[in-house]
């Protein structure tokens, strides 16, 4: 007999516990950056988002805003005047009230459901997020919230979101990295991973396949910003070459002990992956089909007064 599926407020739960325990190692872990290098990548995402037309918004509320990647980076740039970062994990928001510290930044960041967000309407001019309405149990509720916090002609702004066709062949290249592991570890002289060095330790690594609710076909993914009374909403894929030399290279990396792997093999990692991010974005995007792409990016605006 199959497991009754996990309850609204059982997915909730766990996404709360699984991103407590991964938020010390988080940015270490996926390579977060806020100087040059992590101000490109967001800002090249949100121009991609805008029609290549970069703009600045006044108000910016980032959901399952994790240790702060984006907001941080939009606030550095000048492209948003005024943060508001919200997670459901307390640790989280910890760790991007710390990093904001770090850097000087004002940022109001509390704990928050994206289905229930504790702000008056129309309190701001651009809603966004990276990877995380496929963590949410009600995406209908979701995209009521946030049409209603957005101001008339404000614009919503979602990426990382996984396709369903994309999540399922980038198991190819994790598990073809994982049988090449041992031999690219000799290879590298780099040490096995030490038991519990990500997040939060073999405890809440098991949590890890249990926060992924949804992959989205196109349709899906525009279906509840439609149902809000979005006017304008638009899907994208993004990243196909990129993701597949990505995922591999991080299956690799995650069997050994971060410490130990070369410094040149990390360079190698990055600018093949920009690389192959520039092939994707020129070459592959504007003439395949969204659905084929490992992530999905929508933009969804609302009406002007």
């Amino acid at each position: 007999m199959s497991p009754a599926p996990a309850t609204a407020e059982e997915i909730r739960d766990v996404n709360a516990r699984y991103h407590d325990g991964a938020a010390a190692d988080y940015d270490a872990k996926w390579g977060i950056d806020f100087g040059e290098i992590g101000r490109t990548q967001v800002l090249g995402k949100l121009r991609k988002a805008l029609d290549g037309r970069l703009r600045s918004f006044e108000r910016g509320l980032e959901l399952g805003a994790g240790t702060g990647y984006f907001s941080l980076n939009l606030l550095q740039a000048g492209v948003i005047t005024d943060a508001t970062c919200t997670d459901i994990s307390p640790g989280m928001v910890d760790t991007l009230a710390a990093n904001a510290q770090r850097l000087g930044l004002d940022v109001d960041a509390r704990v928050a459901d994206a289905e229930a967000l504790p702000f008056d309407d129309e309190s701001f001019d651009l809603v966004l997020g990276h990877a995380v309405l496929h963590h949410l149990p009600d995406l209908d509720q979701a995209w009521r919230e946030i049409h209603r916090v957005l101001r008339p002609g404000g614009v919503a702004v979602f990426a990382g979101e996984p396709s369903h066709y994309g999540d399922r062949i980038a198991s190819v290249p994790k598990r073809a990295a994982t049988h090449a592991a041992p031999a690219w570890r000799r290879i590298m002289r780099a040490h096995p991973a030490r038991e519990g060095h990500q997040d939060g330790g073999a405890a809440n690594h098991q949590l890890e396949s249990k926060v992924d609710v949804h992959a989205f076909t196109p349709e899906q993914l525009s279906a509840g910003a439609r149902a809000a009374d979005f006017g304008d909403v638009r899907v994208r894929g993004e990243e196909l070459l990129a993701n597949w030399f990505g995922w591999a290279n991080r299956a690799l990396e995650a069997t050994a002990d971060p410490e130990t792997v070369p410094w040149a093999w990390k360079m190698y990692a990055f600018r093949g992956y920009v690389g192959l991010q520039h092939l994707d974005r020129v070459l592959l995007e504007p003439r395949l089909p969204p659905a084929m792409f490992y992530n999905l990016m929508i933009t969804a605006e609302k009406a002007p007064a």
